[in-house]
């Protein structure tokens, strides 16, 4: 099972600030994924700044969302770089 997303803030240059219920905290970069599909409706940078927690990941309000264990998964990774 993994966590829940409990609060997403987005930076600059595209990064998400996400915060897990277990408390672990990680950044995703949304850049390598804002040319395909669904997701060019975010490359706004103010579509983008609109995210927000919905259930247990994020979403957006132009209709885009992300798989909540794609979220914690992208996130724990950069973490080891």
């Amino acid at each position: 099972m993994y966590p829940s997303v409990k609060e997403v803030t987005p930076s600059d240059n595209y990064i998400l600030s996400v915060v897990f219920d277990n408390g672990e905290k990680g950044h995703l970069d949304m850049k390598p994924i804002l040319d395909f599909g669904i997701f060019q409706r975010i490359r706004d940078y103010d579509a983008f700044k609109r995210v927000r927690v919905s259930f247990d990941t994020i979403e957006w309000d132009c209709g885009v969302d992300l798989d909540p264990e794609y979220v914690y998964a992208r996130c724990m990774t950069s973490k080891a770089t």
